[in-house]
């Protein structure tokens, strides 16, 4: 992700913090004061990093020369015409997964509740997400929150907060990513991130844009 990026990312969630929004949101979520702060850098470092899953064959070699390629944690990417190295972006997909089976497990949130939603919006996120050329996979920003909250508000009421983060966040990981990895041949990326640039900004704002209007 450029560091541009993330600089007006940070500027705008700063502002978001001090109108108090992001505190509403964490706690309807349930998190304390502590546990926001260190959500919140966590998943912002996590952004930075990538976890190497395996490679897949593409038919492009138009790679461009200068392409920006993700960090690894462990190993670089290198760059092999004819491959795609699929990774997974650990502020953008880790970070929200562990944290969406927290809440699950904190508010008793059933299958029958997060199942349903969480394909309807993997469902919506895939028919509004497009291939980007050269870089991944890219959704409209308000599509999946505003999904996702209707979704909660209509399955679980009482649960609408919790859900809606647990729903959003990860249909947009199954219906933007998972559901796409079929297309990523044919963007010409020789580094492919779940979770990463494309549906980073999605995932994130997904979660806390839910949680506010469910």
């Amino acid at each position: 992700m450029p560091l541009i990026y993330l600089f007006i990312l940070s500027t705008i969630l700063l502002v978001v913090l001090q109108l108090g929004i992001f505190g509403i949101v964490l706690a309807k979520l349930g998190l304390s004061p502590d546990s926001a702060i260190l959500l919140f850098i966590s998943t912002l470092l996590g952004s930075f990093i990538n976890l190497r899953l395996f490679t897949m064959d593409t038919p492009s070699s138009e790679i461009p020369e200068n392409y920006p390629v993700p960090h690894s944690l462990f190993n670089p990417f290198p760059i092999t015409r004819g491959k795609t190295i699929i990774a997974l972006n650990v502020g953008g997909a880790l970070i929200p997964i562990c944290f969406s089976l927290y809440l699950i497990s904190l508010h008793s949130v059933t299958a029958s509740q997060y199942i349903p939603a969480i394909l309807f919006v993997a469902f919506i996120s895939y028919s509004f997400s497009r291939p980007i050329k050269g870089l991944g996979i890219g959704i409209p920003i308000f599509i999946a929150p505003l999904t996702a909250a209707l979704s909660a508000l209509i399955i679980s009421p009482e649960q609408s907060a919790p859900l809606a983060y647990i729903c959003g966040t990860l249909g947009v990981l199954i219906g933007a990513d998972l559901f796409r990895l079929k297309d990523i041949k044919h963007i010409g990326a020789p580094v492919a991130s779940i979770g990463g640039a494309g549906t980073f900004d999605g995932i994130f704002f997904t979660g806390i844009i839910a949680v506010l209007l469910a």
